[in-house]
């Protein structure tokens, strides 16, 4: 007992050195491992560096789109009578400018800046903050992704023009494609692009955004602008075929970049891109010609081009998810469609000019709906398997909810931007300018010198 209280009464006299030492041992502990952490820091993320030759196809491509929309407007300007070719031209080349400038301002912030589900917001407006690269794209500068998705802004709105072609004034149009732009396109490529609420749909480079959104709105606008002056009593067949040609040639000559560009990378999911959007114009103009050729025993020039566009049309949201089979069935089954549904214009009456509705309209939501049946990860492990990779529809309802929505949107919009337009400024000319011609009337000038027809 002696023993244990010398020892007890021992450490009650050092308790404080002992703590002062364990105390300080800790400090000491404490301060190597800080020493040790500070000395082998964790990592940085690794950021992704930019490609030369990324950046190269990619600035390549976004010239490719732009040139789409001069061949846009030659292929609509061939189709129209020869009194309407300049202001239908001028149309789409107006556009190049008005939209460049719409979307470095605000359209580019809408569509892509960080927002919520439904709109990117203005915090990138004149292109303030946007930071190096885009999330989208992380081996290009941001301004190459900017540069690239204007093109797809720029085109969207021409495309329409097709179904309202012949009547309306120039001052009309420049403020409605202005609204359409800001207000349809711009939310509805961010709710698929952009990373809003259809960010699950497959939509490589515009099925839904580009051709569906001006194709229900080109249909919306033949029913609210009715029919042309004397439609169905005088004869408004195309007046320059040639033109119709060269304009469908640039056009699938820009759509490489249009859905090979979309890749964002010089890879082999471009030449996927590439050789799938090839392979349906092809098949899908001589689906359209044998069509021709069965139900008037002629197959027409006119009828090649449609055929080449609505390939085109159909593959543009696929052709970074599917194969040479799918892009075969996908081109040949537009052909059926399309054709058929511009006999239905026929047959109802209604005034849809160049067949905006019934190329884009129909061929965007049929390619929207054929890139959940075909559509396959091993092509492009970003996307999802379709129904036959997958043996499910799971994809294919995601894809009918998104064309669904985007057809509803775009309508309402439409209407709700032509009521504003045509109570405020006027949309529709008057019978004797539509009479006289829109390039006389609007532009005061002609294509063709008075002794060419």
């Amino acid at each position: 007992m002696n023993a244990l209280h010398r020892c007890l009464e021992f450490l009650k006299k050092k308790s404080v050195i002992i703590l002062t030492a364990g105390f300080s041992f800790m400090t000491a502990f404490s301060a190597m491992a800080q020493t040790t952490v500070s000395a082998t820091p964790a990592p940085a993320p690794a950021t992704i560096p930019i490609s030369a030759g990324d950046t190269a196809w990619v600035l390549a491509s976004a010239a490719l789109v732009m040139l789409m929309t001069p061949g846009l407007a030659f292929f609509y300007g061939g189709m129209v009578r020869r009194k309407n070719v300049m202001a239908t031209i001028m149309q789409s080349f107006f556009l190049v400018a008005l939209i460049s400038v719409q979307w470095v301002i605000w359209g580019y912030s809408v569509a892509f800046g960080p927002g919520n589900d439904y709109f990117g917001g203005l915090s990138w407006m004149m292109l303030n903050n946007i930071g190096a690269v885009n999330a989208n794209a992380p081996t290009i500068p941001h301004y190459a992704y900017m540069i690239f998705q204007a093109m797809f802004a720029i085109i969207t709105p021409a495309l329409i023009t097709g179904a309202f072609a012949e009547r309306v004034s120039f001052k009309g149009f420049v403020v409605f494609s202005l609204l359409w732009a800001s207000f349809v396109y711009d939310p509805i490529a961010h709710c698929v692009w952009g990373g809003g609420c259809f960010k699950d749909a497959l939509d490589f480079a515009g099925g839904t955004v580009v051709h569906m959104s001006s194709g229900f709105s080109a249909l919306t606008l033949a029913l609210l602008l009715g029919t042309r002056k004397n439609f169905k009593k005088e004869s408004m067949v195309p007046h320059n075929l040639t033109l119709v040609l060269l304009g469908a040639s640039l056009l699938w000559f820009g759509w490489f970049g249009f859905n090979a560009g979309s890749a964002l990378q010089a890879n082999e999911l471009a030449c996927n891109a590439f050789v799938t959007t090839n392979t349906a114009a092809a098949v899908a103009a001589l689906v359209w010609c044998l069509i021709e050729f069965l139900h008037h025993g002629k197959a027409t020039s006119l009828g090649a081009a449609s055929g080449a566009v609505a390939g085109l049309v159909a593959i543009t949201p696929a052709c970074g998810y599917v194969n040479i089979t799918g892009a075969l069935w996908i081109g040949a089954l537009v052909s059926v469609l399309c054709y058929m549904a511009i006999q239905i214009k026929v047959q109802m009456g209604y005034d849809d000019s160049l067949d905006a509705f019934g190329v884009h309209g129909v061929g965007g939501t049929w390619g929207a709906i054929a890139t959940g049946i075909w559509a396959m990860k091993s092509i492009n492990a970003a996307g999802a398997d379709g129904w036959i990779a997958s043996g499910h529809f799971t994809q294919v309802l995601i894809q009918i909810k998104t064309a669904a929505a985007t057809a509803a949107y775009s309508v309402v919009m439409t209407i709700i931007l032509y009521f504003i337009v045509s109570k405020t400024i006027g949309f529709r000319v008057d019978a004797k300018s539509e009479e006289l011609g829109l390039d006389l009337s609007q532009h005061g000038e002609e294509g063709y010198s008075q002794n060419l027809g």
